[in-house]
């Protein structure tokens, strides 16, 4: 048996006698105080420890939110740094891709080699080509061009299942699917500014590029404009002035059939992007928030897609006489800011309101007893007297969210007998009425 340690003996004496000692302090009457600045003196304590890990934890936080926002700062940078290489091309020019929206036709051929033909390079506007329906055929159309082009595939082939009225609608509602998936997918993960949007049924003027790049910083600078379009709804011969092929306008109806558009007006429509008929949906005031399109005075796109989701509804009796424009254009090399709202307006005002209103048997007739170069104005004062107006002088009489075909501020401008003529509302127009349709 093993001798305890002295030494370990004598401390555990000690300490019990402490801690005897300090008990008997504390219990004591007389020693009440001593007590309660002993237990005050652990609680101050016990509050600064408290006081101090709360403190810790606070900074802590802080400390975490500024390393994220280093993080975060650093990831958007690189981002902002990826945009920026990937938007910097030849001789500083920025890159617009051109988006190509395929399904079934195999005559997507003619315009991808218009589109190959008549870009200026390469580098500043890239062509993709989206493809739906899972349409071999043209899939196989599609690859003969290799790297020349980037084929991406909407990978949703499932069908709808609509009420049986909607069923022949249901063309639409695949091609709205097909464009929210592919602006997603050039926006979101190939990260582009901008696009050109194009379909496989449209032929393209040789001044296309030109026409898209040099408004691109137009359409950039202006909050008032939301698209640029290749697309005159009224382009037929003898409505357009064949002799000014630079001519351009401001419109507040959405003309679509080849146009450009920002990854900012995108991001403002992805969350809400209807199930079908997105052109007429991005008509309506909700989306179009008083903005406008610029388009051309002649057209800088043509289809000659008779056959399509529409059945050939209107390409028989107006889509095929639209007229293209055959005569480039060097729009890079013109002072465009005319286009700009706070330009335009003022003098448009002037234009439309300081010419002679005329009665429309006298246009008609072709007995204004001005020059031919005078242009004139027929007002309409309802739905009904402007149909009657455009029937007479064979322009578009139907409306979308009250808005006419190339209407701005309820103006109509085409060319009648060599001479233009506004087809407007009277001076103190209110606005556009959607009920109008």
């Amino acid at each position: 048996m093993r001798r305890r340690n002295p030494l370990l003996l004598l401390l555990s004496v000690a300490s019990l006698g402490w801690i005897a000692l300090t008990y008997h302090l504390l219990k004591s009457p007389d020693n009440e105080i001593a007590a309660s600045y002993f237990r005050q003196g652990i609680q101050t304590k016990l509050d600064a420890l408290e006081v101090g890990l709360r403190n810790q934890k606070n900074d802590a936080r802080g400390l975490y939110a500024v390393v994220d926002g280093i993080r975060q700062t650093k990831q958007l940078n690189g981002s902002r740094a990826f945009r920026e290489q990937r938007l910097r091309a030849s001789k500083g020019r920025p890159v617009i891709p051109i988006l190509l929206f395929a399904c079934n036709r195999v005559t997507v051929k003619k315009p991808i080699e218009q589109l190959l033909n008549y870009r200026p390079n390469a580098e500043n506007f890239p062509i993709i080509v989206s493809a739906d329906c899972n349409h071999q055929l043209t899939l196989k159309t599609i690859k003969v061009y290799g790297d020349q082009v980037q084929l991406i595939q909407q990978p949703d082939q499932s069908d709808y299942k609509l009420p049986l009225k909607q069923k022949k609608f249901k063309g639409y509602y695949k091609i709205a699917r097909h464009y929210g998936w592919a602006l997603n997918k050039t926006f979101l993960d190939l990260n582009y500014n901008s696009v050109i949007i194009v379909e496989d049924d449209l032929e393209i003027a040789p001044d296309f590029f030109s026409y898209f790049e040099s408004l691109l910083p137009i359409l950039e600078a202006d909050p008032s404009l939301y698209c640029v379009s290749a697309w005159n709804d009224n382009g037929k011969a003898g409505l357009i002035q064949t002799d000014n092929s630079s001519l351009l306008y401001r419109s507040d109806f959405f003309p679509g059939l080849g146009w450009m558009m920002t990854r900012d007006l995108w991001l403002e429509l992805m969350t809400k992007w209807p199930k079908a008929f997105w052109d007429d949906w991005i008509r309506e005031p909700e989306q179009r928030r008083n903005r406008a399109c610029i388009r051309p005075e002649i057209s800088r796109t043509k289809t000659f897609g008779k056959i399509g989701v529409s059945n050939g509804l209107f390409y028989e009796k107006h889509l095929k006489f639209i007229e293209l424009s055959r005569e480039p254009v060097d729009f890079l090399s013109k002072d465009l800011s005319y286009l700009l709202r706070d330009n335009y307006d003022v003098d448009f005002v002037k234009e439309v309101y300081g010419s002679p209103a005329v009665a429309l048997t006298t246009v008609t007739n072709g007995k204004v007893n001005l020059p031919i170069w005078r242009p004139v104005r027929v007002t309409y004062t309802n739905i009904s007297s402007f149909k009657h107006i455009a029937k007479l002088l064979s322009i578009m009489d139907d409306f979308k969210s009250g808005v006419p075909r190339t209407g701005y501020r309820g103006v109509v401008s085409c060319m009648h007998k060599g001479r233009r003529v506004y087809v407007a509302p009277p001076a103190d127009w209110k606005g556009y009425d959607p009920k109008w349709s």
